[in-house]
């Protein structure tokens, strides 16, 4: 309590005094946007949804360093999405796991690679069985805070590549999915 008092009169002598606090508030643009992406994939969901997590060093090529170690995904709730840079440690986690079902759904939040922006992303995997051994993943991004359009195009573009142009022929190339 009497430290409270102390700290309330140093500020009270310091405004008598002159001194002001201030801070210079720059408005920033924000806003939320989503969008969905679906692709069918041979293999079955559990198939899928084993090579989407874990060691995904394979097809995810978005870094923050130059040359990372590895990209993982702990597939449990409470797990990270982390980027390691190299043999020490160091690196960013991506995102936490907020909802994981083997072959159902995987759900992460965070900013991805808007790290270090006032941004909060949840990205979400769905799997579906569908005829001939295959599945349906979707992929639904929802993301809001420091967002103008051309960020919300940027995003969608590089998950239509991570999806279409990395994932699918990842696993096309079946010698990541185990029969």
């Amino acid at each position: 309590m009497i430290g409270g008092k102390i700290i309330f009169i140093l500020y009270f002598i310091l405004l008598s005094a002159g001194f002001a606090f201030s801070a210079e508030i720059e408005r920033g643009t924000y806003g939320v946007f989503q969008f969905s992406k679906i692709v069918a994939l041979p293999g079955n969901p559990e198939q899928i949804y084993d090579a989407i997590t874990g060691d995904i060093s394979g097809w995810w090529d978005h870094s923050f360093s130059e040359k990372p170690l590895k990209f993982f995904i702990e597939a449990k709730p409470g797990g990270r999405f982390y980027e390691i840079f190299d043999e020490s440690g160091d690196g960013v986690i991506h995102g936490i796991i907020i909802f994981a079902r083997r072959g159902k759904m995987l759900r992460f939040e965070g900013p991805l690679g808007l790290s270090g922006r006032a941004v909060q992303g949840v990205y979400t995997y769905s799997f579906e069985s569908i005829p001939e051994d295959s599945t349906q993943l979707k992929l639904d991004v929802h993301l809001s805070g420091e967002i103008d359009e051309k960020t919300a195009e940027i995003v969608e573009n590089v998950w239509s590549h991570f999806i279409f142009d990395r994932f699918k022929p990842y696993i096309e190339a079946e010698k990541h999915i185990t029969k």
